[in-house]
C-alpha cells in the first residue's frame, strides 16, 4: 500500500508539508502559518478538532457552526482551551473555500446563522486582499445582531457590527494576529476604492444642518414660538419695582422692630432701678430700727 493511500487522522500534514509546498492565500500569506504556532498546536490537540473537524468539507462547516458554535473567541478559560469558532477557522484555512462559497456564508447563510457570518468574515480578514476585505465586510456594519464573546475573563456581550469594526481596525482578534492592511483613505487616493457613503449621510451636511437649527432656535423659546422683545423689556422694570417694594417694606419693618425692642429694654431697666431702690430703702429702714 502506497503512502498516498493513508490519511492521517490528526491532519497534521497540513501544518507540516503545506508550509512550503502549498499555494498561498489571495493576500500572499501562507494559510498554514497565519495563526501562531502555539495556537495551532492547541487546536490540533483539542478534542473538538479531532472529533468534529476530521474529513469535513465546505458544506459540513455550516452544520458544525449551527450545532456547536454559540460564541466567538479565540482561547478561553484557565487552561486556554481553543473555541469551536477558532477550530473551524483553522479548518477553513485548510479547505480554502472559493469566493462564491464565502458569499453564500456571508449573505444567505449569514441571514439565518449569525455565527456563520462572523466565521466567514474572520476568514476573509485573514486571507483576502485589503480591497476585497473592505468591499465584503463594510456592508456587514449594518448588522446589529447580538453576539456572545468568550475569552479568558469570561463571557461578554457584543454585536456583529462591533466585531466587524474590530476586524477592520484592530491588529489582534480572537487570539490571532491580523496582517496589517492599508488604510481606507490610502486605497481611495490610489483609486482602488470609492469613497464610502455612510447610511446616516454626509457628516459635513449633518453639521451644517445642526448649525442652522441652532441659529434659528436662538430667537425662539422652548415651545418653538418667537418671544416679543417689547414684552420682555416691559416685564423687567416691573420685576425691579417689585423687588424694590419688597426691600422698602422690609426696611420699614426693621425700625418698628427695633423701637419695640428698645422700649422693652428701657422698661426692663426701669423696673430693675425701681426694684433696686426699694430694696435699698428697705435695708436702710431695717438698719435704723435695729438697736
Amino acid at each position: 500500500m502506497s503512502k498516498s493511500e493513508f490519511h492521517r487522522a490528526d491532519e497534521r500534514q497540513f501544518l507540516d508539508e503545506r508550509g512550503s509546498s502549498g499555494p498561498a492565500a489571495p493576500n500572499g500569506l501562507n494559510p498554514a502559518t497565519i495563526m501562531e504556532k502555539a495556537v495551532r498546536e492547541r487546536i490540533v490537540g483539542s478534542y473538538f478538532w479531532k472529533e468534529q473537524c476530521f474529513g469535513i468539507n465546505e458544506a459540513d462547516i455550516v452544520d458544525r457552526v449551527v450545532e456547536h458554535v454559540n460564541f466567538i473567541g479565540g482561547v478561553y478559560g484557565v487552561v486556554q482551551k481553543p473555541s469551536p469558532f477558532l477550530c473551524l477557522a483553522l479548518k477553513l484555512l485548510q479547505l480554502a473555500p472559493r469566493d462564491d462559497i464565502l458569499r453564500e456564508y456571508l449573505q444567505f447563510g449569514g441571514e439565518k446563522f449569525k455565527y456563520l457570518r462572523a466565521l466567514a468574515a474572520f476568514y476573509i480578514r485573514l486571507t483576502r486582499q485589503d480591497k476585497d476585505v473592505y468591499l465584503l465586510l463594510e456592508p456587514l456594519l449594518e448588522d446589529r445582531r447580538k453576539l456572545r464573546r468568550k475569552g479568558r475573563n469570561g463571557t461578554t456581550l457584543t454585536y456583529m457590527d462591533v466585531f466587524i469594526d474590530d476586524l477592520l481596525t484592530k491588529d489582534r482578534v480572537c487570539a490571532t494576529s491580523l496582517w496589517k492592511m492599508r488604510k481606507r483613505d490610502i486605497l481611495e487616493d490610489l483609486e482602488l476604492l470609492e469613497p464610502r457613503v455612510s447610511p446616516l449621510g454626509n457628516i459635513e451636511d449633518l453639521l451644517e444642518e445642526e448649525d442652522e437649527l441652532a441659529r434659528n432656535g436662538e430667537g425662539q423659546n422652548g415651545d418653538g414660538h418667537e418671544e416679543d422683545s417689547g414684552s420682555v423689556r416691559s416685564m423687567t422694570p416691573r420685576s425691579e419695582d417689585g423687588e424694590r417694594g419688597e426691600r422698602d417694606s422690609m426696611d420699614l419693618d426693621r425700625p418698628e422692630r427695633r423701637s419695640d425692642s428698645e422700649d422693652g429694654e428701657r422698661r426692663y431697666r426701669d423696673r430693675m432701678d425701681v426694684d433696686g431702690s426699694d430694696r435699698r430703702s428697705s435695708r436702710s429702714r431695717s438698719r435704723s430700727r435695729s438697736p
